[in-house]
């Protein structure tokens, strides 16, 4: 693995009210090794080169530690949106451990986006955080079907392995959910993927479902789908290119009736699936302690 300067770590955020209600973010890797075929993160306006090398950022403990002493609001920190902070290496690193020991010894909160088992071994962890400030944890799923998921997530543990991982999360108190995101056009957009998924979200004890029912197209993230289009699913990418051709925003062709069918399952289940119900709900400190100890 590589390891490449910084000068910062923590970003504050202006969208966080409307995103999972976060305050910061923070990226501890640049580049994914999960293969992901859809990834957005492959687009050149994120500005990372060979997006499959992993590279830490050098020196990433002292100055997260110097970020964190300096910010006078005890928030929501969220981590690995751009690229998924449990990747392989992060089992021999341990950068992201590290990371969330130091969230919870300054008493901030997080919010953490990933396709891993691998955060397990930071439940202990986890649980320290979730007693003085707020967690959220967000696993993405697309597919409840093993199978396919290896074709899509080629390099990470499959979705039966991250329903399991969601249903210990939320044995243990952690506000868990998932986020169905993207939904792939003539893949995973029909009635059968959406309805079991929401039931094993269900069964494992899931307290929320976000999604949209598409996904974006563009530049290199395109090129590099289609590629994997002609690989595993043959002709497809011409009815791409016939359904949307230079489209950014690739939405299903099905997608009011899907997001009808969604929205009734969860319902059904008792699962939230609006951004505001979602954030009201994992925000359930009042941190007037936290508040005072800055004074």
């Amino acid at each position: 693995m590589e390891f490449i300067k910084a000068k910062s770590i923590l970003s504050k955020v202006k969208y966080g009210s409307t995103w999972y209600g976060i305050d910061y973010n923070m990226n501890l890797y640049r580049g994914c090794n999960h293969g992901c075929i859809y990834c957005d993160s492959r687009s050149n306006c994120y500005h990372i080169d060979n997006f499959d090398i992993v590279k830490a950022k050098e020196n990433s403990q002292v100055i997260l530690e110097n970020e964190l002493i300096r910010k006078r609001e005890k928030g929501v920190i969220g981590i690995g949106a751009m690229s998924d902070t449990y990747n392989k290496f992060e089992e021999k690193y341990e950068i992201t451990r590290t990371a969330l020991k130091l969230i919870s010894k300054y008493n901030f909160g997080v919010s953490i986006d990933t396709k891993s088992d691998l955060i397990l071994r930071d439940l202990d962890i986890l649980k320290e955080i979730n007693k003085k400030n707020n967690v959220i944890v967000k696993f993405t799923i697309t597919t409840p079907n093993d199978d396919l998921s290896k074709i899509i997530e080629p390099n990470v543990c499959v979705s039966s392995k991250r329903f399991y991982t969601i249903k210990t999360l939320s044995d243990n108190g952690i506000f868990v959910g998932i986020m169905m995101n993207p939904v792939l056009p003539f893949i995973t957009d029909n009635e059968e993927n959406i309805k079991r998924l929401v039931y094993l979200a269900y069964k494992s004890g899931a307290k929320f479902i976000h999604t949209y029912m598409g996904m974006t197209l563009r530049e290199n993230q395109k090129d590099y789908y289609f590629l994997k289009l002609d690989k595993y699913f043959p002709n497809l990418k011409e009815k791409y290119i016939k359904t949307y051709g230079n489209r950014y925003e690739c939405t299903s062709t099905k997608a009011k009736l899907l997001y009808k069918i969604f929205k009734e399952e969860c319902n059904k289940y008792g699962i939230l699936y609006n951004m505001n119900d979602i954030i009201k709900a994992y925000k359930k400190h009042i941190l007037k302690d936290v508040q005072m100890s800055l004074f």
